[in-house]
């Protein structure tokens, strides 16, 4: 399968990434065919790509026309077989459970033709593991999305131990053209590239809350307001070789040894979740949480996002 035989897109999931993804390919021009499991999510798939397309309204990124011509592009399957009668590629975006994934790639295969690529959203489960279910393995890999899909750019492109390369990269290049920035993840480990680097991060803003050494609220602004307005532009990689890696390993050979290191997860952790403090679906976590305040904060969070993808993609295209 090539780029230019790529014209129709399976999404195996409606819901919280699903109707994201389907709206990514629609935008772009491909027909979209979607299904979920569940019927009350899959009738209400359109209605929540429709309610995406308003920030970007409001941020003239879009037009009312756009959103009906993506709209028209997405068409609601009503079983597996009718979703895997068409498109050249689907993407699994269900639940992350490797046993359920394993069984549904053991359905698809009765409904797909071998060239049919396929692929799932997982944000880290092993993608050699999952294909185990698969007879034709070389067709299979990951693509993790980033939530919001319909936002956020990067894509991991992630291969598996049978991975065909010609595969990996027909995927790739079908990203790139769908308006993503893919990144390559040449060897499947756990979390691919995003999750580990950004629950190391975790890991240490934890650790530093548990100790007391500061408030939640100021640990996120040291994020938010410091290094992490620098990071929407330069990566660590990049902003190490800026500083000099010289510098760089002196800092590392002083530091490490107080940054958090333990193998297990924070015992407050534990101590939040038995207390029923889970986060904004129970409405306590780290913060206290309202549902309007985590209505502000979703609206806030993709303005902004929205605003600063727009300035660096077309900064990155003009120089």
């Amino acid at each position: 399968m090539n780029l230019q035989g790529i014209h129709h897109i399976g999404i195996l999931g409606a819901g919280l990434m699903g109707h994201g993804i389907a709206q990514v390919f629609a935008s772009a021009g491909y027909r979209v065919s979607i299904f979920d499991a569940d019927t009350a999510t899959l009738d209400q798939a359109k209605d929540r790509i429709a309610d995406n397309f308003d920030v970007f309204i409001r941020l003239k990124l879009a037009t009312p026309a756009d959103r009906d011509r993506c709209l028209d592009l997405v068409a609601v399957s009503k079983d597996l077989p009718a979703l895997c009668s068409g498109p050249q590629v689907i993407i699994e975006a269900i639940s992350e459970n490797m046993d359920v994934k394993k069984k549904i790639y053991g359905e698809l295969e009765k409904y797909v033709p071998p060239e049919t690529i396929l692929t799932s959203n997982t944000s880290a489960l092993s993608i050699t593991d999952i294909s185990a279910a698969l007879q034709h393995k070389g067709r299979f890999m990951g693509t993790h999305f980033w939530n919001p899909p319909h936002i956020i750019p990067c894509v991991e492109v992630i291969k598996g131990a049978s991975t065909s390369e010609e595969h990996f990269n027909t995927v790739y290049a079908l990203l790139e053209k769908a308006g993503k920035v893919p990144v390559r993840v040449l060897k499947d480990v756990p979390g691919f590239l995003g999750n580990r680097l950004q629950h190391a991060m975790w890991r240490e803003a934890i650790s530093l809350w548990e100790k007391e050494i500061a408030s939640a609220e100021d640990i996120d602004k040291v994020v938010k307001y410091g290094f992490g307005i620098r990071m929407s532009f330069i990566g660590p990689l990049e902003t190490a070789d800026l500083a000099g890696l010289a510098l760089t390993r002196d800092i590392h050979e002083y530091l490490f040894p107080y940054l958090e290191s333990s193998l297990e997860p924070s015992p407050v952790l534990d101590e939040l979740v038995s207390e029923g403090a889970t986060g904004v679906k129970a409405g306590r976590g780290f913060y206290d949480w309202t549902p309007e305040k985590i209505q502000e904060m979703i609206q806030k969070r993709d303005s902004v996002f929205l605003r600063i993808i727009h300035e660096i993609i077309g900064s990155a295209k003009r120089g």
